[in-house]
């Protein structure tokens, strides 16, 4: 079973989640080995100075050998497992007792790494603690040479701090950055939370009004949205429009065909009831079957029309044209007609490919019945500056005897022909003002600037 797709709320707010998850993460990561640094920072300083402070209250007796200060440079020297230790390595004097190191009274009972040497001027800080007293420590060691009169004294002064102190400190920061930080990403998470609930609002409107479109409660969707929704909005509105238009054109079609076919078949019948026969008869059938040919075509000339439509797809206008006159051009062999193109190569029709074969066929179609020798197809983009899609205009001359001005609405009505003697139903031209009309389009009939007869020109303004 397919999972179900995450709405768009939610996936907004895992990817929020998960970029302000990691950026806290590594926020918390550098400001821990920021704050590590910086204590051991503190520390190193601190060590320092403890070591200049037995420097200063120390003193080298006249047998070159180093005295420790009746006062330590902090209280916790002198407390036994305190957590602060003191060692010397060198000659040293105590009490008259001669020995070869010392270390602090916290520092006795302690297995500290208090051994090592150091040439005058070297220090070493061990920025990782080690193992001593029982624990882990941190160790300062600066050596020096004290300056006597029988010549220098080396000497190296170690001094140590428990681990436990800094660790305690940072773990206090690490508590403190969590919950802050918690505290902020779920602040930062419910603030996101809120703003995207109200960026995705025309959204939820858009699919509540679609709702209730779909359930008849209103006629279509509302235009005041955002400029990124409004194109959207605007697309579905002639979306259902059409829907709408195409439904209704179908509803009409057959109501139409229903109530056109009833008065031929009431000829018919009422011919059958009384009985009629021989030529008579013949003519009255014949004559009401071509009428019901002529408002069968009709119609589902009219059925097939699909209209305006939001996302149809172009349909080059050059490659058709020239089908079709290919095939009336062996039509009317006999007249020897010459077609001529002058067609945009961009020229497209946005709509169906039937259509397109409808309006072209019946307007050129009627031009070769009309025509003394010579047509003319012209089609144009009509360029879009802010719509999304370009316009169409054609026109398709003849050098016929052309329509006269006031003959064209005449013309243009359903089962009129230009002439009686000419074959057809009558009805061409009025589908295409049909299929004009359901693309939004305008369609004028004039006579021609470059032949002289007819001129019917299409218009599809741009959208």
């Amino acid at each position: 079973m397919a999972s179900r797709p995450l709405s768009l709320q939610a996936r907004s707010l895992l990817a929020a989640g998960i970029v302000l998850a990691a950026f806290l993460g590594l926020t918390g990561v550098a400001l821990d080995q920021a704050i590590y640094r910086t204590l051991l920072s503190a520390m190193h300083d601190r060590l320092q100075g403890y070591a200049y402070g037995y420097l200063a209250r120390s003193e080298v007796t006249r047998a070159r050998r180093w005295t420790p200060p009746e006062v330590q440079p902090e209280p916790r020297f002198e407390s036994p497992g305190s957590g602060l230790y003191a060692g010397l390595v060198g000659p040293v004097e105590v009490d008259g007792a001669r020995y070869d190191s010392w270390r602090s009274p916290s520092a006795l009972a302690a297995e500290l790494p208090f051994a090592a040497s150091l040439k005058p001027g070297a220090t070493v800080f061990t920025t990782s603690p080690v193992d001593g007293a029982g624990g882990k420590v941190y160790i300062y060691s600066l050596g020096f040479a004290w300056e006597h009169e029988k010549g220098q004294l080396p000497l190296t002064i170690h001094i140590a701090e428990d681990a436990d102190d800094l660790e305690e400190q940072r773990t206090v920061f690490r508590r403190s950055l969590v919950v802050y930080f918690g505290g902020l990403g779920v602040g930062l998470l419910l603030l996101l939370l809120g703003l995207v609930r109200w960026t995705l609002l025309p959204a939820r409107r858009i699919a509540t009004e679609l709702g209730r479109v779909e359930r008849g409660e209103r006629e279509q969707l509302s235009s005041d949205y955002p400029l990124e929704l409004k194109r959207l909005a605007g697309s579905i509105n002639d979306f259902i429009d059409s829907e709408r238009n195409s439904l209704k054109r179908y509803r009409n079609t057959l109501s139409d065909l229903a109530h056109s076919l009833k008065t031929p078949l009431a000829v018919m019948r009422s011919q059958l009831e009384t009985g009629a026969e021989g030529k008579e008869f013949r003519w009255t059938v014949l004559e009401q079957v071509g009428r019901m040919d002529q408002i069968i075509a009709y119609q589902l000339s009219r059925a097939a029309t699909s209209g305006h439509t939001t996302f149809a797809a172009p349909i080059l206008v050059e490659p058709h044209a020239a089908e079709i006159v290919a095939s009336l051009e062996k039509v009317y062999a006999s007249k020897n007609i010459l077609c001529e193109f002058d067609i945009d190569p961009l020229a497209q029709f946005f709509g169906e490919e039937g259509d397109l074969l409808e309006l072209l066929g019946n307007l050129l179609e009627n031009a070769f019945k009309w025509t003394q020798h010579r047509v003319l197809l012209t089609a144009r983009v009509l360029p879009a500056a802010r719509a999304r899609r370009n316009g169409l205009i054609f026109m398709v001359e003849d050098d016929g005897p052309g329509v006269a001005e006031d003959q064209v609405d005449h013309l243009l009505q359903r089962g009129v022909r230009g002439d009686e003697r000419v074959q057809g139903h009558g009805i061409g031209l009025a589908i295409v003002q049909d299929l004009v009309r359901a693309y939004r389009g305008n369609l004028t009939v004039s006579r021609s600037p470059n032949l002289g007869g007819a001129a019917f020109t299409v218009r599809f303004s741009p959208s």
